[in-house]
């Protein structure tokens, strides 16, 4: 008997749905179906690389636990299914008599940065202006409002300034609390192609994988950063190393800044940061001698006590040494989910569309004018911010909570905070990918979603490059995309006149355009999903006063921004920003004597390992359950042996985790990897007052025996 023939395959480009990398990935399909995947040989961003999430990136999507159908909680307190008629008759019924009830106050929703900017900009128009909510924010608070908040207060507007030929322009790297051999890998690749012999300098408490590949690793004291930064800028202006024509036409407050750190002494630094003098003197001399120097951070920084000044200390640096707007320099935050520049920019939480502000009435007036509402539905704030979501659940305010693509029984701060403000909650919706998530289990409406590669869209990656995201597969079930739920719920409640235009995620992406003309993130000048995709993705800012050519010719793939050293501020300077150092929240004291650090644990794990726990390939990976990094010292004095058992124990919990001892961590701390639930239950319920993002990076906490 002959073999089947085998049938012709087709290849689907689509950017990865995991991190702000933005990697492009070919699925290959046979009769319409994925059959496997590859690593896009062409794609300006990761030219044919792909980290261990990315080649199993279709593997959640056929687990076992996917949401098939709705879920409403019985009269017995079980979750079983139901029709979509009935889950939108519930959630509209219920949202609207609490709405009704208490007013637009008591309803908020959570979303994330997991999901295609079409999506997100439906959500925070739908739940704003057709439901009426006062309060919405993002799981990007938990990784991104640090950076959003610098560059506003120093560049006018959230503008991450690099692309990712930077890393390969640079002769100084200095990354400060990031450690993308892990976290970015693809980025990591694109540093270890670069072909100047560059300096890559590490600062972090942690010897991580980054810091072991460094030149020279500053392993220094826990969130004494900032004190460190203001020491560098001293010693930098004391060896001429400023670059003063950059500083005079460019920038604003620089005599202000050069005053307030004069004072900081490298003896005072050393002792604080725990670094030699010698050490504080040689990264100084390694910038200074710079001539394309790039200051890379991460959660390490974003997620601090004291976030947004430490990152305008970067910037600061960035600026005082005119490493700006040109090739391999730059004040560069890298970005965490593969969407959270999307949330930043478009989903309607933090800041009005495109980035505008919800105080200044005219962007009121131009946002209403482009959706054709009533400026009057428009709030004059932002509302909440995602802790005083939560704490106004608490003080009984928020009574209705609507959670989309996002885990925060898990993830947040001080997760057995999350259980307990449950019960204060009338009604809890999860809109999910999965049934399963810590979250879901406690829901009263689960709502089932397509997940990434089975709905179309686009994200917007660290370099602010524009991609297109493809449907590869039918979701199971009866689930749907989030774009189609919004679509019936702006119908069932009652408001679907009002989103006529918002047809389809193509659609949609037409008034994004719209809603980004003017701005500083302007993308009137993309043509749609076919320009994106003929030309590699597009960087924003991309207007139409820039494009004269076709749209089918290829544009050039990297652009930076203040290539003409002009800002986004009124005056166009940058500014620098600075204020006093202020001590942790939580030190660490008798009883509780060792300082906890948290993180990313491997490249094969994504936040709470929702997706990446799908697959049999990602758990070979890694460790199947929480370990504690602790220093030899420390496991010595505890009497713990390597995989052992320890209580690891805060103010707030106790978790009991295998003992991992390496030199790897410090003296005096502890690490825990974030994607495991027990991590969170630990963490200090604080937030950076600027950014309100939380401090996840250090608290006390103690060892002892299970």
């Amino acid at each position: 008997m002959l073999p089947k023939a085998r049938q012709p395959e087709d290849t689907r480009p689509i950017i990865c749905g995991y991190c702000s990398t933005g990697c492009s990935l070919d699925v290959h399909l046979q009769e319409g179906l994925p059959v496997n995947l590859s690593a896009s040989p062409d794609f300006p961003v990761n030219a044919g690389m792909a980290c261990p999430k990315g080649w199993e990136a279709l593997t959640p999507l056929a687990a076992a636990d996917r949401a098939t159908t709705p879920l409403l909680r019985n009269e017995n307190g079980s979750l079983e299914p139901c029709d979509w008629e009935r889950a939108m008759v519930v959630f509209c019924g219920r949202m609207r008599e609490i709405v009704g009830r208490h007013g637009g106050g008591a309803a908020a929703w959570l979303g994330t940065g997991q999901i295609p900017s079409e999506e997100l900009a439906f959500l925070g128009a739908l739940a704003r202006f057709g439901l009426g909510f006062r309060h919405g924010d993002g799981n990007t608070r938990q990784c991104m409002a640090t950076a959003v908040s610098a560059y506003k207060e120093c560049f006018g507007f959230d503008a991450p300034p690099f692309t990712y030929g930077d890393f390969e322009e640079s002769d100084v790297l200095v990354f400060v609390g990031a450690n993308p051999c892990i976290a970015h890998p693809i980025m990591w690749q694109r540093v270890m192609r670069n072909p100047h012999s560059p300096d890559i300098l590490v600062i972090d408490p942690r010897h991580t994988e980054t810091a072991a590949a460094a030149t020279v690793h500053y392993p220094i004291s826990s969130k004494s950063d900032l004190i460190l930064l203001y020491t560098l800028a001293n010693l930098l202006i004391r060896m001429g190393a400023t670059d003063m024509d950059f500083i005079r036409a460019h920038t604003n407050g620089f005599d202000d800044f050069r005053n307030f750190v004069a004072h900081y002494d490298v003896v005072a630094a050393s002792e604080s940061t725990g670094l030699p003098i010698d050490a504080i003197e040689d990264l100084a001399r390694r910038i200074a001698r710079g001539k394309r120097v790039s200051f890379w951070w991460t959660m390490g920084v974003n997620q601090g006590h004291q976030s947004t000044r430490t990152a305008q200390a970067l910037i600061a640096l960035a600026l005082l040494t005119g490493n700006i707007g040109r090739p391999g320099t730059g004040a560069n935050s890298i970005t965490g989910q593969c969407n959270a520049m999307g949330s930043r920019l478009f989903s309607n939480t933090s800041s009005l569309f495109g980035g505008r502000d919800f105080g200044n009435a005219t962007h009121r007036s131009e946002v209403a004018s482009l959706l054709g509402i009533d400026a009057a539905i428009i709030p004059d704030s932002a509302g909440y911010a995602y802790d005083q979501i939560l704490d106004a659940i608490e003080a009984g305010e928020i009574r209705a909570l609507w959670i989309i693509a996002t885990n925060p029984a898990h993830s947040w701060i001080d997760s057995g905070r999350f259980a307990r403000l449950r019960e204060k909650l009338e009604f809890l919706v999860v809109q999910d990918m999965y049934a399963t998530t810590e979250t879901a289990l406690a829901a009263d409406l689960v709502l089932p979603a397509a997940g990434w590669g089975e709905k179309d869209g686009t994200f917007i990656n660290s370099e602010r490059r524009i991609a297109t995201v493809r449907q590869v597969s039918r979701a199971p079930g009866q689930a749907l995309s989030d774009f189609r739920i919004f679509q019936l719920i702006a119908a069932y409640s009652g408001c679907g006149a009002q989103f006529a235009r918002w047809t389809s995620p193509q659609a949609v992406f037409e008034i994004l355009k719209e809603l980004s003309a003017g701005c500083p993130c302007d993308i009137t000048g993309i043509g749609g999903y076919a320009h994106l995709d003929s030309s590699g993705g597009i960087q924003w800012p991309f207007s139409g006063d820039v494009t004269a050519v076709p749209t089918e010719i290829a544009i050039a793939t990297e652009r930076r921004l203040f290539e003409d050293g002009r800002f986004f501020t009124p005056d166009r300077l940058a500014r620098f920003v600075f204020e006093e150092p202020r001590k942790m929240p939580e030190p660490t004291d008798a009883d509780f004597p060792l300082l906890l650090l948290t993180g990313r644990g491997s490249s094969a794990q994504w936040h709470t390992n929702t997706r990446t726990g799908k697959s049999d390939v990602l758990r070979k990976l890694h460790p199947s359950r929480l370990y504690c990094e602790i220093h030899p010292d420390d496991a010595s004095s505890h009497r713990l042996n390597p995989g052992g058992r320890v209580v690891v124990e805060s103010r707030r919990g106790a978790v009991v985790a295998d003992v991992m001892v390496t030199a790897s961590i410090p003296a005096g701390h502890v690490f825990l990897p974030m994607h495991f639930p027990e991590t969170n239950k630990l963490t200090l319920t604080w937030v950076d007052p600027i950014s309100r993002q939380p401090g996840y990076k250090a608290c006390a906490v103690k060892l002892q025996a299970p």
